[in-house]
């Protein structure tokens, strides 16, 4: 007979669900969203969600940056980026605007990218910088870091930004996202 302190307690959930949208444009073996999804770090975003539970939707256009503020919406519909190639953003006239996933736009505060193909440039992270950002703004820290445990550049992502994403954090809500950045790193990066 097992002891109370010998059996499995059941799988928590996170308190924010990652979904990814795949446009698949990528060299499959540079993705690191797919990579994210092999892992089961990520899933595919539901096809019918629950009317109440809109996701926040990583969107590099959106006017208004993800906040603190913004931690109830991921919370109740979780946090989604979309995975595809900035090479090719361009050629596609922009972001995809119907990605089947009605949410709350938010774009990421300004960062700086860790990951070898684009080390040091302004608001150009891949996938996987993208969503531990924003699970790091949304007070996930710990798991944010886990997040890029095993990517290229990302333990170095959280040292090159360490300041920044503390002021984030920090801010409350977009209006103090905004000022924070605007102290970290100017003028807003060319769009």
């Amino acid at each position: 007979m097992r002891s109370s302190g010998s059996t499995r307690s059941p799988r928590r959930e996170p308190a924010i669900r990652l979904y990814l949208v795949r446009i698949g444009d990528d060299h499959p073996k540079a993705c690191t969203g797919l990579r994210i999804l092999r892992r089961g770090l990520a899933r595919p975003p539901p096809r019918d969600p629950d009317r109440n539970a809109r996701p926040v939707l990583l969107d590099p256009h959106a006017d208004r940056p993800l906040s603190p503020a913004d931690r109830a919406a991921a919370e109740t519909g979780g946090l989604v980026a979309v995975d595809c190639s900035w090479n090719r953003l361009a050629e596609r006239g922009g972001y995809p605007r119907d990605l089947g996933v009605r949410g709350t736009r938010r774009r990421l505060p300004w960062l700086l990218a860790a990951n070898p193909q684009h080390f040091g440039r302004l608001a150009e992270l891949n996938t996987a910088e993208a969503l531990a950002a924003g699970l790091y703004l949304l007070g996930e820290v710990e798991r944010a870091r886990g997040l890029l445990a095993d990517f290229p550049g990302g333990p170095g992502f959280f040292e090159l930004n360490g300041p920044a994403l503390e002021a984030y954090r920090s801010a409350g809500d977009d209006e103090g996202v905004r000022t924070a950045e605007r102290r970290s790193f100017g003028q807003p990066p060319p769009s």
